[in-house]
């Protein structure tokens, strides 16, 4: 079945909070997406997955769009062990027409950079000239529509120590995503309430 058929099949919760419409979904194989969009502008906020763990139980979500989340340490942990607040962060924060990640703290000119696309590693790749920095990332939702990466899609700028890359949405993304957004409609939202929408 096609992704968005998957995406209809699934069963569905919605909860309206804090100006984000947040949808549950949960599917044949066990699987759970959680998304939130912003209610006024109808734009993707998060989306994280969940699988089911070798035991069964839930496993740890996944962030695919949205601030990454930091592992919950103990307090004696988080004073002795913290990431580097200065270390580059690398996350995805989409538009209503385009895919676009954000990578915070780095301090480099933008003539410094080189973003590319690697057809046959289904990917996207980050170089520095001066060789303090290093990514590959995969765009996951061309990857459920079984769609072709292109290299004319992608742009990118840096200001504020951040480098912002871009990829147009194809547009048979914007399609099913339009679609989508007119299944998402017919749900009807619990209310800010404590309902059967599991929220993390």
């Amino acid at each position: 079945p096609s992704c968005l058929e998957r995406l209809r099949a699934a069963s569905k919760t919605a909860l309206v909070q804090d100006g984000k419409r947040k949808i549950h979904y949960l599917f044949e194989d066990g699987k759970e997406m959680a998304e939130e969009y912003d209610v006024k502008t109808g734009q993707l906020v998060s989306r994280k997955w969940r699988e089911k763990n070798t035991l069964g139980g839930s496993g740890k979500w996944q962030v695919e769009v949205g601030e990454p989340t930091s592992p919950l340490l103990g307090a004696l942990e988080s004073e002795l062990i913290k990431e580097s607040s200065s270390n580059p962060v690398f996350m995805r924060k989409d538009t209503l027409s385009s895919f676009q990640w954000r990578i915070r703290n780095l301090p480099y000119p933008k003539e410094v950079y080189s973003v590319s696309v690697e057809k046959e590693q289904r990917c996207c790749v980050i170089r520095t000239t001066n060789k303090k920095y290093y990514k590959k990332f995969s765009i996951p939702d061309l990857d459920r529509y079984q769609l072709p990466l292109d290299a004319a899609a992608l742009s990118f700028t840096h200001a504020n120590n951040t480098l912002i890359i871009t990829y147009q949405k194809p547009k048979e993304i914007l399609a099913a995503e339009e679609q989508l957004q007119k299944e998402l409609k017919k749900i009807k939202a619990a209310n800010n309430g404590d309902g059967d929408c599991k929220t993390q």
